[in-house]
C-alpha cells in the first residue's frame, strides 16, 4: 500500500519522479490542496529558472509551487511532505494548515511561536530559529533531521514567508535527500526571496544530500520554544511593529477599519520604546558606532512620529502632516541600510 505521505530519498541531480508511489503522493497534495481547501496551484507556468523539467507533478506543474491561500502568507510547496510559508495568525490560519494535512509546524522565526493555539488544532510546534544572514551548519543539521523524522506534512515558517523559511525548506529538504541540490534556488525564487538575502541564498547553493547514517546519529531536542539572543528578540518586536505603522499608513495613518487595536501614536510610541530598550543592552553597546547611530536615529525619528500623531486631529480633515510621512520613512531607511550592513550579509 502506498503511504500518502510517504518520503523516498534520492541521490543527487536524480529525478524526483522514480516510482509510482511518489507520482501519486505528489498529485494528491495538490488535489487536496485544491479540494478541500479552495488553495490550488496558480496555473501552470514555464518551468522557473532553476528548476529541473524533471521535477513536476501529474498536471504538468513544476514543483516549488505556489499555493493560494486566504489566511496562509505566501504558501510554497516544495515536497509532498514540506510545505513553506508565513507565520498562521489565526483560528483560520491553523484551520488551513489542519485541512492541508499538516501535523507539524516549524518555525523559524525568532519570535515565540503561539503553541497553545497549535494545541487547539492537535498541531506540534517546533522552534528552530536562525537569522537572515544564512543558516548555521548545526541548525542544517537539526532542520534536515527534522523534516525527515518528524510527521508530515511539515509547515515550514517565518514572518512574512518570503526569505527565512523558504531558504530554511529548501536547505532541510536538499540536505534530507528529499529534493535534488538543482531545485534549492528554485524555491527561493519562486517565494519571492530577495537577491538581497546574499546568506540565504548562499545556504541554498551550498546545500547537499547529509549522509543518513550522520542524521540517524545527531541527537536533537525538538523543543516547543527556544530563548532567543536579546538582540534578535529586539529586532523581532521592531520588525512586527514596522509591519503595523506600515498597516497604519496604508490607512492614512488613521486606525485601519480591520485593526481596531492599532492607535497610530501609540504604535509610533511603542517603537519609539523598542529602540530605547535595545540601546540600553550589552548586546547594542557591543555593536558599531555606525550600527549604535541608527538605532539612536530611529528610536528620535519614532519620537517625532508619535507627536506629530499625538498633534494632529485625523478627523479634522485636514492633510497628514509632512513631518509624519518623513518621520516614518527616516525609521524605513536606517531599517534597510541597517539590514544591508549588518543583518543580511553572511558572517
Amino acid at each position: 500500500m502506498i503511504s500518502l505521505f510517504a518520503v523516498p530519498t534520492y541521490p543527487r541531480r536524480q529525478s524526483l519522479i522514480l516510482d509510482n508511489g511518489l507520482l501519486m503522493n505528489r498529485y494528491i497534495v495538490i488535489l487536496i490542496a485544491g479540494l478541500v481547501l479552495g488553495c490550488t496551484p496558480q496555473s501552470a507556468d514555464p518551468v522557473p529558472d532553476g528548476v529541473s523539467a524533471e521535477v513536476m507533478d501529474l498536471s504538468g506543474t513544476a514543483l516549488p509551487q505556489t499555493l493560494a491561500s486566504a489566511h496562509l502568507p505566501n504558501p510554497v510547496l516544495i515536497h509532498p511532505k514540506v510545505i513553506s510559508g508565513g507565520l498562521p495568525e489565526s483560528d483560520e490560519a491553523f484551520q488551513e494548515l489542519v485541512d492541508l494535512g499538516v501535523k507539524t509546524i516549524i518555525s523559524v522565526d525568532g519570535a515565540k511561536p503561539d503553541v497553545a493555539a497549535a494545541r487547539k488544532f492537535s498541531l506540534r510546534y517546533v522552534h528552530l530559529p536562525h537569522g537572515y544572514d544564512g543558516i548555521p551548519d548545526q541548525r542544517v543539521k537539526e532542520l534536515a533531521k527534522a523534516v525527515r523524522d518528524l510527521e508530515g506534512p511539515i509547515y515550514i515558517h517565518c514572518h512574512h514567508g518570503k526569505h527565512r523559511s523558504p531558504a530554511a525548506a529548501s536547505v532541510a529538504c536538499v540536505s534530507a535527500g528529499l529534493t535534488p541540490p538543482s531545485q534549492a534556488i528554485a524555491v527561493l525564487q519562486v517565494a519571492g526571496t530577495s537577491p538581497n538575502y546574499r546568506g540565504l541564498f548562499q545556504a541554498a547553493d551550498r546545500a547537499v544530500p547529509l549522509e543518513q547514517a550522520l542524521l540517524d546519529e545527531l541527537q536533537v531536542e525538538f523543543r516547543e520554544t527556544v530563548q532567543v539572543p536579546p538582540m534578535a528578540e529586539a529586532m523581532v518586536a521592531i520588525e512586527h511593529t514596522q509591519d503595523h505603522l506600515k498597516q497604519i499608513a496604508a490607512a492614512g495613518w488613521k486606525t485601519p477599519a480591520d485593526h481596531a487595536d492599532l492607535d497610530p501614536a501609540h504604535t509610533a510610541l511603542l517603537m519609539r520604546e523598542h529602540f530605547t530598550e535595545l540601546l540600553r543592552t550589552d548586546a547594542a553597546g557591543e555593536q558599531s558606532d555606525a550600527f549604535r547611530q541608527m538605532l539612536v536615529s530611529s528610536q528620535q525619528a519614532a519620537g517625532e512620529l508619535e507627536t506629530a500623531l499625538l498633534h494632529w486631529d485625523a478627523s479634522s480633515g485636514e492633510a497628514v502632516p509632512p513631518s509624519v510621512e518623513q518621520s516614518a520613512k527616516r525609521i524605513a531607511d536606517n531599517c534597510k541600510s541597517c539590514h544591508v550592513r549588518f543583518r543580511d550579509v553572511p558572517p
